[in-house]
């Protein structure tokens, strides 16, 4: 790069894919404060008194949510009133976290569709899955000149690793790991929810392929189909494989 020799176009962020990135992070910071929320609440609930504790015991986490922020506000001086007046807080700021999270979960699938309109259309591609591939490959996907420069990206492409006589490839462990695992996150929902996938792992389970091998296909077989609505310009005219994606 410092040398004027480098050729590799820079990944922008000046667009929609910026913003999912920006709405990523919230939402990431906003869970994790949930979480940590959450589990304060049944802490100060398990030392609370126990006339309290039973009143809330047996509760689903949205009905001890709710129950806990309808609490009604007493003395806080002793150690009953402020678990009471902590559980309150707690609970409330639950459910503005959690209203926080939903309007987020809307920005990133309306920012998706704005950036890749189709792509939420695709097989076991949900909006989460979607933003982590959008935010690999940039506001600019077309630097990426082939899928499987893409594919390498996500590290989903296998590793040259032969020597002499022997020829063979090892596991890609670098790469975008997030975007990876958005891969796995898609090739699990096919093989829970379509036929072709599955058929496609029967096939190969019988032909001595072990399922993890398999999904690492599946995983470069979705790698090459989000490739093709990031740049569909770049769209060859081939065969398709399990759920629609080359083979």
């Amino acid at each position: 790069m410092l040398t004027g020799r480098a050729t590799a176009a820079v990944k922008t962020g000046d667009g929609p894919v910026e913003m999912l990135r920006l709405f990523k992070l919230a939402k990431g910071s906003a869970i994790k404060s949930r979480t940590q929320a959450i589990n304060q609440l049944k802490s100060v609930l398990v030392s609370a008194d126990s006339a309290l504790r039973e009143s809330l015991a047996g509760l689903s986490n949205p009905h001890l949510f709710r129950r806990c922020a309808d609490l009604d506000p007493q003395d806080a001086s002793g150690p009953a009133g402020a678990a009471r007046h902590t559980l309150r807080l707690l609970a409330r700021r639950i459910r503005h976290l959690t209203e926080e999270i939903d309007d987020l979960n809307k920005q990133i699938a309306e920012a998706v569709e704005a950036s890749t309109p189709g792509l939420l259309e695709v097989c076991g591609v949900g909006p989460d899955s979607a933003a982590a591939l959008l935010i690999s490959a940039g506001d600019n996907p077309e630097r990426l000149v082939s899928e499987a420069s893409f594919a390498a990206l996500c590290g989903t492409s296998p590793v040259e690793a032969s020597s002499g006589k022997t020829q063979r490839r090892r596991l890609n462990r670098g790469g975008d790991r997030q975007a990876n695992a958005a891969l796995y996150r898609i090739v699990l929902s096919r093989l829970r929810w379509d036929d072709r996938t599955r058929d496609y792992l029967q096939r190969r389970l019988t032909e001595g392929k072990t399922r993890r091998e398999i999904i690492r296909c599946l995983k470069r077989y979705v790698a090459r189909e989000i490739y093709r609505h990031l740049v569909p310009a770049n769209r060859p005219a081939d065969q398709t494989g399990p759920a629609g994606v080359a083979a």
